[in-house]
């Protein structure tokens, strides 16, 4: 008899510990398990016969005839979660990352870019030359960052009546509000950069929007006008940020003339001379970098020469008209 009741004692304790352990748990919801994000890949794909410029025009180092086709494919099987509104939003467009890249002919010819670069500018109102059948030319620079250059440039434009555009950055619109207005008040086109210059296609949606929109609101606040251009950091894009920037009412901007000018160039002032005077050619969209001090030396002659061989300089607005 002692022996069952033993046994009914031990049957009795399990029941009442099992129900309070379940009581606890119910009582505490926040012991859950978390469940960790998974970022897209990337995947990296390089035709090994051709050069990527990252954005740069790197023909002056690169003597293939090649066009860059080089791209970075982002895997777009990623947490649902996280990117779904993004993928939504851009209607499930292609992102595949090309860098900016093309074929410099002799003779002043327009250059070659691919047939798909071809194809998604006009698709999404791009722009890379101008009118191609007149001796029309439109200069540009880029303005990452302030090298103490910028002034003078202003100075050689307004004594040579060229007009141009300026693309530049948020840390650029912070510290140098008065050369951004400068540009502004001289009546050349100051346009979108991104905020932090990153490679868009890298972003969300949301991100790209917020890099190109935040410094359309920094430029408006400055100076009340708005932004209509924008040119891709790194000239990286894909079909999405094509898009994207065309909703926001940009037209993209890359170039046909540009020489490796962020750095010094081993030639100094002459071979930043030498090289845009022999890749002139009708239409040309030339990208200067107003970092550059060989660029700013030899820019007055390269103004002045350029209009000797019978070219007009033009700006970005007449294209769009």
């Amino acid at each position: 008899m002692l022996k069952k009741l033993g046994v009914l004692f031990f049957v009795i304790v399990m029941v009442l510990s099992t129900a309070s352990c379940s009581f606890l748990k119910t009582k505490n919801p926040t012991n859950v398990e978390k469940k960790s994000v998974q970022k897209p890949s990337v995947n990296v794909k390089t035709n090994s016969s051709v050069a990527s410029n990252n954005g740069k025009d790197n023909s002056a180092k690169n003597t293939s005839n090649d066009v860059s086709d080089t791209k970075i494919t982002e895997n777009n099987t990623v947490n649902s979660n996280v990117y779904s509104n993004s993928l939504i939003n851009a209607q499930g467009l292609d992102n595949t990352l090309y860098g900016w890249g093309m074929r410099v002919l002799p003779d002043h010819k327009t250059p070659e870019i691919t047939s798909k670069a071809m194809s998604l500018i006009k698709k999404y109102d791009g722009i890379f030359t101008g009118d191609t059948t007149k001796k029309y030319v439109y200069l540009t620079f880029d303005e990452g960052y302030e090298n103490g250059y910028t002034p003078k440039i202003l100075d050689i434009l307004k004594v040579n009546d060229v007009k141009a555009a300026f693309f530049v950055t948020g840390p650029y619109i912070k510290e140098h509000g008065d050369l951004v207005k400068r540009m502004v008040s001289e009546g050349h086109i100051v346009g979108n950069h991104t905020v932090n210059h990153p490679s868009l296609p890298k972003l969300s949606d949301e991100k790209v929007k917020t890099e190109i929109t935040g410094l359309a609101e920094m430029f408006k606040e400055l100076t009340g006008k708005d932004m209509h251009y924008l040119r891709p950091p790194m000239g990286e894009y894909s079909e999405r940020t094509l898009y994207i920037a065309k909703s926001l009412g940009y037209k993209t901007v890359f170039w046909s003339l540009a020489l490796a000018d962020w750095q010094p160039l081993p030639g100094g002032p002459d071979e930043s001379y030498n090289t845009v005077m022999a890749r002139i050619h009708p239409g040309a969209v030339i990208l200067l970098h107003a970092v550059s001090k060989d660029d700013t030396m030899a820019l007055d002659r390269i103004l002045k020469d350029i209009k000797a061989q019978g070219y007009v300089f033009k700006t970005l607005d007449d294209i769009s008209q």
